[in-house]
């Protein structure tokens, strides 16, 4: 019985510890478990008494109410035995009732004379306790809003308002956004909004706060005309709630919020994101009224922005069919509205004749009048796919040109969705062609035993089509010509081609062969000898007058000359290409794709940007979908090169959206898109979808230091976003998985970083501690000179801040390694991190010496700015010590560096004021704050 018991002790440890989630649901079940096999209910009570509040964390409603009716009764038949509080720091049994009455409202199984007597029942244990009334009144106080009574809601807040808070009273975070919920449903929105400000500069927060007062503060915000507050609101409510499907009311307010503010593609993809969470707690009916409310109004302004036959993934699962009904192949957004609207009426009217009110009627009254409401939030981290310009072919011909088109660009995938419309043309020749592409792209995808199948049918076209040479060539050497690489397939290429001359082969099928050996010779790497064969084959073309293929063949030669690394002639034979006036669009969009990666490579990227901007259009109306997204990824890529971000980011969101509709995997491209956003100042953007990647990534359980980097991303964009709290946390996770990955640089900068912001919130000695491992951390890698200079000075200075002598040997070695790779303004940068260290110890003299050597150094580069900020620290150690007549020049010159840069010239000259003043300078001193005011 002991070792039992001890591993019971072990799990309760444990689950204190454990932050809520499924790994610390899994230790709550386990021991449960556990006490039952033993058979010892005060184990069990302690076990349950945790699944409670578990289950209220996770959304697991029927759990949670059982578990809490196991633990009152025995509680109430032995309360010495089975006290309410169990003093783990944990909430105790009569701060768990409050939940109680709530998820009994939040289904309308249970009835108006349950919820009463619960509520009634907890007032007398309140009682009975000796309690505060305060939690019972604000029981009460949710009751009547939920249930439409609005009068009696009121009666009760200020009822509430007037009672000492207690020990049972909701905290700061959970209070405040409670009442702020409801002075928004009762149109007070300068009210709500000062709650919900006042809580976040309180820093109060809770299991489910800050996130669900941020979502409650969204439409009070856009209606008092502060658009920035509310999108500030929405990026880190939403970031703080999307993981945890019991967060479904604080997505759904926010799934609102990007709908009426022009995000309705972004309102889409939280749609597709969320909507299995529906089926997550079957009890939580009232939340689904309200998530089913939110995607109505979403999926309303999908539709009125023109997508409204976008098909909505995920929406057909089955586990949603009791909410939505049977459906015939995907939701469309247009449908899936209708049918939200109407799983939202069948749940409001089942609450209502629960509650003899007509409140959940008013509140989706209140959703539907949404539809008047519009405000400009631009957000751009999801986009809707441009239509295709050109409308579909309607005939078998029209089939035809487009995958004639599809294929010459080599767009496979899109090449085989369209041959089979294709093949419907009637003239031999053409269906020759089609079933050609199709062998070469099964040869491709590594689909050779089909391709091998279909063989037969390709030579059955070609005899139709009076092609007899063709036929028994292919015959002969079966899949050699169309792309198969073995040894028995090159050698028969090899001899066909040695016999054609004496075979009088036509010229097409000996350009076919010299092609296709090219080919091969090109996956070899073996350039030269494809470029030859390259010539045969664009002779033969010629002579059989296939423009087609004389411009294939062209390709390949510019490939073949691209693989020996000469970019200027391929430059030129691109540039000769592109100039064709009837030039295909297939061919001309792999051309321009061709160049605008040598542009790229040749670090002319607005160039190369513009031609894959190019790829874009041609791709677009060829109805090229996955290679669109492609085109759009090197677009972006390109554009981000060129230092325009911007533009990077509209390329990323539209590879982003490609992708994910084409159900492919989006993380690379999300990754990319992110970090566009963080150059471009959309620092919260930014945060969270390098959070979104990293979910992905951990989920995919990708290595450790392809994950560090995205953690550290997340980090820079959290601290970008004034998030520094997150941030810290960010940069350590980060640090650990460097650390795993055993790439120390890395990791030494990650925990540099974090004790950056530690510092900055005067954190001073967790900031060194840190600072200290990562020196013994960089130093593993000392050819990261990068790293190890920025870490070692990085503590010098926090050293040097303190008076602390060990910063001037970690200066020197920092100046030597400077010196040492020709890192000027690095050297001048840590000769100023000298000074600011000699002056904390109080060596004036040496502190000024090293300033100004400082300034001089950043002024021989150019860096003025740095310069007069050296120059403004000499000053004012001399005017600080009794020295103001030696600090005059040197404020002047500090000034004249200053010029172009406002806000140091102002420090610099109102300083300047001061010295004078104190010297009884009065006129000099009039003279510079004048200057300072113009």
């Amino acid at each position: 019985m002991a070792r039992p018991k001890k591993r019971f002790q072990q799990l309760i440890e444990e689950i204190d510890r454990t932050p809520w989630g499924p790994a610390e649901q899994a230790l709550v079940a386990e021991a449960v478990a556990l006490a039952v096999e033993v058979g010892d209910e005060r184990l069990e009570y302690e076990a349950r008494m945790r699944q409670t509040a578990s289950a209220n964390m996770g959304g697991a409603t029927d759990v949670m109410l059982n578990s809490f009716a196991w633990c009152l009764a025995h509680h109430d038949a032995d309360p010495q035995r089975f006290p309410a509080d169990l003093d783990n720091g944990g909430a105790d049994l009569m701060w768990q009732f409050k939940w109680m009455a709530s998820s009994l409202r939040s289904s309308p199984a249970f009835s108006q004379e349950q919820i009463a007597a619960v509520l009634d029942d907890m007032e007398a244990h309140y009682r009975a306790a000796g309690l505060g009334l305060s939690g019972v009144l604000t029981a009460r106080f949710e009751d009547a809003w939920d249930a439409g009574r609005m009068d009696d809601a009121e009666a009760l807040r200020v009822q509430l308002e007037a009672t000492p808070r207690d020990d049972h009273s909701h905290c700061d975070a959970c209070g405040r956004s409670q009442v702020a919920g409801f002075y928004a449903d009762t149109d007070r929105d300068d009210e709500a909004i000062q709650l919900v400000e006042e809580m976040i500069e309180g820093g109060f927060s809770c299991g489910e706060e800050p996130e669900h007062a941020l979502s409650r503060a969204l439409l009070p915000y856009l209606r008092a005309g502060r658009p920035a507050e509310a999108k500030t609101a929405h990026l880190r409510s939403y970031r703080l709630a999307k993981d945890n499907p019991d967060n479904l009311r604080i997505v759904a307010n926010n799934i609102v919020f990007a709908a009426i503010t022009g995000n309705e593609a972004r309102a889409l993809a939280m749609v597709e994101k969320h909507i299995a969470w529906l089926a997550h707690d079957g009890l939580n009916v009232d939340a689904h009224f309200a998530a089913l409310a939110a995607l109505a109004v979403a999926l309303d302004r999908v539709t009125a922005a023109g997508h409204g036959d976008t098909p909505v993934r995920g929406a057909d699962a089955p586990s949603l069919v009791p909410f939505f009904g049977e459906h015939d192949g995907p939701w469309s957004a247009t449908d899936l509205a209708a049918a939200a609207w109407s799983a939202a009426e069948r749940i409001g009217a089942a609450f209502d004749e629960r509650d003899g009110t007509r409140g959940h009627a008013r509140s989706l009254d209140r959703m539907r009048a949404l539809a008047t409401e519009q405000y400009d939030v631009p957000i751009r981290s999801d986009a809707f796919v441009a239509p295709t310009p050109s409308a579909a072919p309607v005939d078998a011909d029209g089939w035809f040109e487009r995958a004639m088109q599809l294929a010459q660009f080599g767009a496979e995938h899109e090449t085989l969705d369209a041959l089979p419309r294709a093949l419907a043309v009637e003239e031999p020749d053409k269906r020759a062609q089609l079933l050609s592409m199709r062998l070469g792209i099964l040869i491709a995808l590594d689909r050779a035993e089909e391709a091998l199948q279909l063989l037969p049918e390709r030579i059955a076209a070609l005899r139709a089509a009076g092609r007899e040479e063709q036929a028994a060539l292919e015959e002969r050497l079966e899949l050699a010509t169309f792309g198969l690489n073995t040894p028995e397939t090159t050698a028969a290429l090899e001899e066909a081609i040695s016999d054609a001359a004496s075979a009088s082969l036509p010229a097409w099928s000996r350009g076919d062969l010299a092609i296709s050996r090219a080919a091969l010779h090109l996956q070899a790497g073996e350039a030269d000898a494809a470029l030859d064969l390259a010539e045969v084959a664009a002779r033969s073309f010629a002579e059989a007058e296939d423009v087609r293929l004389s411009n294939t063949t062209t390709l390949l030669a510019i490939s073949a000359v691209l693989s020996k690394g000469d970019l200027e002639p391929a430059i030129t034979l691109l540039d000769g290409f592109l100039a064709q006036e009837d030039l295909s669009i297939g061919h001309r969009a792999q051309a321009l794709q061709i160049r605008a990666r040598v542009r790229g490579g040749t670090d002319n990227y607005v160039e190369g940007a513009t031609d894959a901007d190019e790829v874009c259009r041609l791709l677009a109306e060829l109805g090229a979908t996955r290679a669109l997204g492609d085109a759009h990824l090197l677009a972006g890529a390109l554009w981000e090169d060129a230092e325009e971000p911007e533009k990077a980011v509209s390329r990323y969101r539209l590879a982003s959206r490609i992708a994910g509709e084409a159900g492919g995997d989006s993380t690379g491209v999300d990754f990319r898109l992110a970090r566009a956003m963080l150059r471009v100042g959309d620092a919260e953007e930014a945060a969270e979808l390098f959070g979104d990647v990293l979910q992905r990534e951990e989920n995919a359980e990708v290595a450790a230091g392809s994950r560090a980097m995205t953690a550290s991303m997340l980090a820079r964009a959290l601290g970008a976003a004034g998030e520094f709290g997150q941030a810290v946390g960010a940069h350590g996770y980060a640090s650990e998985l460097f650390g795993q990955a055993e790439e120390h640089a890395d990791q030494a900068m990650s925990m540099t970083e974090q004790a950056k912001i530690l510092a900055r919130f005067d954190e001073q000695e967790d900031a060194i501690g840190l600072l200290e491992a990562a020196a013994e951390i960089v130093r593993r890698a000392p050819d990261a000179v990068g790293a190890l200079t920025e870490v070692l000075h990085s503590l010098g200075q926090a050293y040097g801040g303190r008076g602390d002598e060990r910063a001037f040997a970690l200066f020197d070695e920092v100046a030597a390694l400077a010196q040492q790779h020709e890192a000027e303004w690095l050297l001048a940068d840590v000769t100023d991190s000298r000074g600011r260290a000699l002056a904390e110890l109080g060596r004036i003299d040496e502190a000024v010496a090293a300033a100004l050597t400082a300034a001089d150094g950043f002024a021989a580069l150019g860096d003025l700015g740095s310069a007069g900020s050296s120059e403004l620290f000499a000053g004012r150690v001399l005017a600080g010590n009794d020295r103001s007549a030696d600090a005059v020049p040197v404020y002047r010159s500090a000034i004249e560096h200053a010029a172009g840069h406002p806000p140091l010239l102002q420090v610099a000259a109102l300083e300047l004021g001061n010295v004078f003043e104190s010297l009884g300078r009065h006129g000099e001193a009039a003279e510079i704050r004048s200057h300072l005011e113009s």
